[in-house]
């Protein structure tokens, strides 16, 4: 079985800054892509970034410039680095990897980190 575990949501002023991490274990034998997505109260899931497999990075529009996604892929992690925070981006954060298991190619998510940002 595989599980990804997200870590370092927390309770955070606007401007300020949280590191997100998710950490995948369990049986598989590659790594793909990876992301992060959001989902606030009463929303739908929105994706906030992706890298590839080779580091290529893309985001959504509100967080370019403030958000760095990273992965490492001898820890099997990705992160997200959140600076100057502001209340819209309170949410739970998810991290999506994709996995590659013997079963084949599948897409597996953790079961989230809330962010609050709130004075």
């Amino acid at each position: 079985q595989v599980q990804l575990v997200e870590s370092g949501g927390d309770l955070v002023q606007p401007g300020g800054s949280l590191r997100l991490s998710c950490v995948a274990s369990g049986s598989f034998v590659g790594l793909k892509d990876m992301g992060w997505y959001r989902q606030a109260p009463e929303s739908q899931r929105e994706l906030v970034a992706t890298i590839s497999t080779g580091g290529l990075t893309n985001y959504r529009d509100s967080v370019k410039g403030r958000f760095t996604i990273s992965r490492d892929n001898t820890k099997n992690a990705v992160y997200l680095q959140m600076d100057s925070l502001r209340s819209e981006d309170t949410a739970v954060y998810y991290c999506n990897m994709r996995l590659v298991t013997l079963g084949g190619s599948g897409d597996y998510w953790g079961k989230g980190t809330l962010v609050t940002v709130s004075s």
